[in-house]
C-alpha cells in the first residue's frame, strides 16, 4: 500500500525550478546534463525529506534500502532521476540540446 501527503504537490511542483538550468547547461553532453539533473533532484529530495522527517510528516522512508542516506534519498535511484531530468528537459524546452 502506498501513501502520500499534500506536501508532495509543492515538492513535485518544484521540478519547474530546473527550467532555468536547462538553458545554462544545454551545450554539455547528455551524460553531464543528466548527472546534474539527478544531483539537483537528489538535493531537492534530501532537503524536503529532512524538513518533513524532522516534523514527522515525511511520506517516504527508504531505510530498508541499503543505498539510503538518512532514510530520505536512495542512491540507487540515480538512473531514474538522470532519465527524469533529461525527459523534463525534452518536454519543457523548445531548443533541443546537442547530444
Amino acid at each position: 500500500m502506498g501513501q502520500t501527503s499534500l506536501w508532495m504537490f509543492p515538492i513535485y511542483g518544484s521540478a519547474c525550478l530546473l527550467h532555468p538550468l536547462f538553458t545554462r547547461i544545454k551545450k554539455f553532453s547528455f551524460a553531464v546534463r543528466g548527472s546534474i539533473y539527478a544531483l539537483c533532484i537528489f538535493a531537492g529530495e534530501y532537503l524536503t525529506g529532512r524538513f518533513l522527517d524532522q516534523r514527522k510528516f515525511c511520506p517516504w522512508n527508504y531505510e530498508r534500502s541499503r543505498w539510503h542516506i538518512q532514510k530520505v534519498i536512495r542512491l540507487d535511484y540515480f538512473p531514474n532521476w538522470f532519465l527524469a531530468g533529461l525527459l523534463f528537459e525534452h518536454l519543457l524546452t523548445d531548443e533541443k540540446p546537442a547530444a
